[in-house]
């Protein structure tokens, strides 16, 4: 997903998110890139855009930072018009179309967005597209997915905690960190539940 080596990349990204019978977990690595040239090895890849949804990040990243700018902005407006916080659904919809309609000319970006509302936790997958898919378990991005993916339909269970699915991401992101290349640094977890957004950086 390089266009230039002159700007900053987080396409070597790992990101995970995983559904849990208590909330939702998303977690990330740390590592930027600019072209062969490691930018930043404490890059933030999660972003909280509303008091109980989140986003993790993968593509280029002044494209991904305005995107989530954007939203977050969207999402303050609109819960000041409706007088009540957005539904997850309703945040990854409006995503959707801020991608979409620039499709076009499209944002180099591959995002998760999760959280939680008076219906349960969500996951959803976007595409620079817009393309949008809601996962009932999991899901993973970037170019250490594979691997990453291969650890979560190895130990995800129905029944999983919120801390137990922390610790899985965490394992998934250690496995892809170790395998893939472009990958690396500190690991990013946040755990979301209905009362809060809970953030642990673990090297």
């Amino acid at each position: 997903m390089q266009r230039e080596n002159s700007k900053v990349f987080v396409s070597g990204t790992t990101t995970v998110g995983i559904v849990c019978k208590d909330g939702v977990v998303l977690a990330t690595e740390s590592q930027a890139t600019m072209g062969n040239i490691i930018a930043s090895k404490t890059a933030p890849k999660i972003f909280k855009v509303a008091d109980r949804i989140a986003v993790t990040i993968s593509g280029s990243v002044a494209d991904c930072q305005h995107v989530v700018d954007v939203l977050k902005a969207n999402l303050s407006l609109l819960k000041m018009e409706l007088k009540r916080d957005v539904s997850v659904k309703a945040a990854a919809r409006l995503t959707s179309l801020i991608l979409f309609q620039n499709r076009l000319f499209p944002y180099i970006s591959m995002l998760i967005l999760g959280g939680v509302d008076d219906t349960g936790p969500h996951l959803f997958t976007l595409d620079p597209m817009g393309s949008l898919i809601e996962e009932d378990k999991f899901g993973a991005t970037g170019s250490g997915s594979v691997i990453a993916f291969g650890v979560l339909e190895d130990e995800y269970k129905d029944d999983i905690t919120i801390n137990e699915a922390a610790s899985l991401a965490e394992r998934a992101i250690r496995a892809a960190r170790s395998r893939d290349t472009a990958s690396g640094g500190p690991i990013q977890i946040f755990k979301i539940t209905k009362s809060k957004i809970e953030e642990t950086r673990i090297g």
